[in-house]
């Protein structure tokens, strides 16, 4: 069995609708995939229901946002209850933030000079969109010329520690494993960043942290084995994806995946 558990659509800063990720998935031989966006899930139905289709199966998922020491910390929901109102509350609280931190932003790149306008970043993101994030504006910086590429957008004006970097604001670490454990879910820090596992991770297995996203393909040997240690000395669970958002980043669904071993202590937790 081939999984890929971090896969994002057109509902937040992924570049396809969800019908489209599911039919690449099947191209590239996955079984398994988890539709995490960001702040939203709105994508799980079509998602699901072309998966039915196609013989993919889908977990629901959300990649939520959280900020600590002004920096974005990630918290992946799996097998969440999408009725669930803290649930939806959230997801309507972080449509309207993501909206304000976007304009926010939009102001600190006019201070320096790069005019770009809120609907120029929402016709980026497409009409398919619930969420507005830094990738859609990566991508007019760059078809305006402010920068190369996606990648040099977020290296040079956008990512965290930049001159236009603004947090989400939305949670605490703490509250979004709060927030994924009150929607019945189980909480995994994706891509967690090895220069803050050592102080944060005794705080977030307080609060009910179930385990890592360890395997992915931007990370190195070391940082696999680290987490791979980490998870068997705490009896941590086991996730792994690819973390796609586009083909621009010169990847097809599948070209990445976990095996069902890999991650079986998850699956068994999530009832598959």
């Amino acid at each position: 069995m081939r999984l890929d558990l971090h896969i994002h659509t057109t509902a937040s800063d992924g570049a396809w609708p969800p019908e489209r990720v599911v039919e690449a998935a099947y191209r590239g031989g996955l079984d398994v995939i988890a539709i995490a966006d960001h702040d939203t899930t709105a994508a799980y139905a079509a998602a699901r229901a072309h998966g039915e289709d196609l013989d993919v199966q889908i977990v629901p998922a959300i990649e939520v946002s959280s900020t600590h020491q002004n920096r974005e910390i990630h918290v992946l929901g799996y097998f969440v209850d999408l009725e669930s109102m803290d649930l939806r509350a959230y997801t309507a609280r972080a449509a309207d933030r993501r909206r304000r931190r976007m304009q926010e932003m939009l102001r600190l790149l006019g201070e320096s000079g790069i005019e770009v306008s809120l609907r120029d970043v929402e016709e980026a993101a497409g009409p398919d969109r619930v969420n507005i994030g830094r990738p859609h504006l990566a991508r007019v910086l760059v078809q305006r010329g402010h920068a190369s590429s996606v990648h040099h957008a977020f290296a040079t004006l956008i990512g965290d520690q930049h001159a236009a970097f603004v947090p989400t604001g939305l949670l605490s670490p703490v509250e979004a494993v709060d927030l994924v454990e009150a929607a019945g879910g189980i909480a995994i820090w994706a891509h967690p960043p090895g220069d803050l596992v050592d102080a944060l991770l005794p705080v977030l297995l307080d609060r009910g942290l179930r385990g890592l996203e360890v395997y992915r393909p931007s990370s190195s040997r070391h940082d696999v084995l680290r987490l791979e240690d980490i998870c068997r000395s705490r009896n941590l669970l086991v996730s792994g994806g690819s973390d796609w958002h586009s083909p621009e980043s010169g990847t097809e669904l599948g070209d990445f995946h976990v095996t069902a071993d890999e991650v079986e202590a998850l699956l068994e937790e999530g009832g598959l």
